[in-house]
């Protein structure tokens, strides 16, 4: 059996590892928990949800209206939650639904300027987190960290 010292005595290399990882899970987890409750109170701060900011942002970076669809897979979700989220945005002034001038059958999603005013505060706000993470991860250590990340994705 390997053993390590440990600040209790030896303890065994597998003992170690093993809580090596739980601090690594740990870490990562309050981590994951800081960086969302942020986020999320920085954006209901403006009246949005973290979909309902990257639901804008998907159709401002596409500087056209968008079909319900396409939104969809920008989103990576399914049309069904789309056509809710749309629903929400709707009510809510940020987006109007139009006709496809090409398909009949098809709505398509275009930004209000509410929307617009409401996307441009999300993106400041974001800006800020950046910041604030950039201040808290020392820029030596930030290429390790977008590895790491990048190998648990």
């Amino acid at each position: 059996m390997n053993y390590s010292a440990g600040s209790e005595g030896l303890v065994t290399t597998s003992a170690a590892h093993k809580c090596a990882a739980g601090a690594l899970l740990s870490g990562f987890l309050k981590a994951a928990r800081s960086v969302q409750d942020r986020l999320e109170s920085t954006l209901e701060a403006i009246g949005l949800s973290c979909a309902k900011y990257q639901a804008l942002d998907a159709l401002v970076q596409a500087g056209q209206p968008l079909a319900l669809s396409e939104l969809a897979e920008c989103l990576k979700c399914v049309r069904s939650n789309v056509t809710q989220l749309a629903d929400r945005l709707e009510a809510d002034g940020l987006v109007r639904r139009v006709d496809d001038p090409s398909d009949r059958r098809a709505i398509r999603a275009v930004v209000t300027p509410l929307g617009i005013e409401r996307h441009a505060a999300g993106a400041k706000g974001m800006a800020a987190l950046q910041e604030w993470l950039d201040a808290r991860v020392m820029p030596r250590d930030r290429d390790a960290v977008i590895r790491a990340l990048s190998a648990i994705e």
